[in-house]
């Protein structure tokens, strides 16, 4: 028999009571519920992102769950977003996330966007198991917590600009591939070549004549491909070219030394203004550039650069800041600017590699003052 002090058993009138509440919550127009005499109104709702079925979880202002959707068709989403009052929707910045915040925006909700590693510590504390249920209770948690750090939103414009940045970098990864290919197939053959890819071109094409049968096919394929994806990779470094010569916000950015075409354009369609950041440290930061702490005890231990946020970015930056130190360390004619002069003094004093992240780390301060004050910005002498 059941204890039914250990397992207590509704009555049927409460069981009548839970499945139409459940029904109700269930409902697409459950955003306002009576309890007990009182209006609970839906303030936040998180959203776990998927293909084709996404999960929804809606709180009132004392944090109460009102609405429960674990499974909601993507025709469906809009529709039932739609029919609740204007309230702060959360998501986890993935695929379609930023359309989605787009079309959330126009129907009056405010949408936020958070990075994954950020919702997971809401999701597991005192919790066991994970499902889509628990990923959009835990989203919309985190997204009411005052130090949450959020993914700036972009428009279908930036988002456009920064396939073209994607598609180039495909682009040139397929390249490298091709040429190690090249290099693999011809170790075959007691034919080694060093890493150096005009070298690679140069040697493999020279040796390509004296290649037997179907090496000799081989190896003519891929260096045709090699040429072909050269000429795609020419064809977007103009397309960024367009870009920049039609954006004011990167042009102002290519006054800094180190910030060319694909950096400033790569800057502006992934920040836009930079208003998401309050400082340009925050920025600096943001891409990973600051060195992360392990400070305990009132001692202060600063170890490496912690690498967080967009990798594309902070390896855009690290090349220019490369340019920036070669030439201030020029043997010939060094720069004799205030920059190439600090610059050169930090590389003599902490080594080559520590000026290059430092150089990187200020223009990536003074890619956020320059979107902040736009015209307004002086270059400090």
């Amino acid at each position: 028999l059941t204890n039914e002090r250990d397992f207590p058993v509704p009555k049927a009138g409460r069981i009548c009571a839970v499945r139409h509440q459940s029904a109700t919550m269930g409902s697409a127009t459950s955003h306002q519920l009576a309890r007990k005499g009182k209006s609970m109104t839906i303030v936040t709702v998180g959203i776990d992102l998927a293909k084709n079925v996404f999960a929804v979880h809606g709180v009132d202002a004392a944090g109460k769950p009102v609405l429960v959707r674990p499974s909601v068709a993507r025709d469906k989403l809009l529709e039932l977003i739609a029919s609740l009052p204007p309230c702060l929707i959360g998501m986890e910045a993935c695929s379609g996330a930023h359309h989605l915040a787009r079309e959330f925006d126009k129907l009056g909700h405010t949408a936020r966007l958070m990075a994954p590693k950020f919702v997971a510590p809401y999701r597991l504390s005192g919790k066991r198991g994970k499902n889509d249920a628990a990923d959009a209770a835990a989203i919309c948690e985190a997204v009411t917590r005052p130090q949450m750090r959020f993914v700036p939103l972009k428009s279908a414009d930036q988002q456009g600009q920064l396939m073209v940045h994607r598609a180039r970098q495909g682009f040139i990864e397929q390249r490298t591939a091709t040429l190690n290919r090249i290099r693999g197939l011809l170790s075959e053959l007691g034919i080694v070549l060093p890493l150096k890819a005009a070298t690679v071109r140069r040697q493999a094409l020279q040796h390509l004549e004296d290649l037997p049968g179907w090496a000799n096919t081989v190896i003519g394929d891929l260096l045709s491909e090699v040429s072909h994806l050269d000429e795609r990779i020419a064809q977007y470094d103009r397309h960024i070219g367009l870009m920049a010569r039609h954006s004011t916000q990167a042009q102002h950015l290519m006054q800094l030394a180190g910030i060319g075409e694909t950096t400033a354009t790569a800057i502006v369609s992934t920040v836009g203004n930079g208003h998401d950041f309050v400082c340009g440290r925050s920025f600096s930061a943001w891409l990973g550039l600051v060195p992360g702490q392990y400070s305990s005890g009132g001692k202060q231990r600063l170890g490496r650069i912690t690498k967080a946020g967009d990798a594309y970015l902070r390896s855009l930056l690290v090349m220019g800041a490369r340019v920036v130190l070669a030439a201030a360390m020029n043997s010939k004619a060094p720069k004799q600017d205030p920059l190439s002069r600090w610059a050169r003094a930090l590389a003599e004093r902490r080594g080559y590699w520590r000026a290059v992240v430092a150089i990187a780390a200020k223009n990536a301060r003074l890619c956020w003052a320059v979107l902040q004050r736009g015209d307004n910005f002086k270059i400090p002498a």
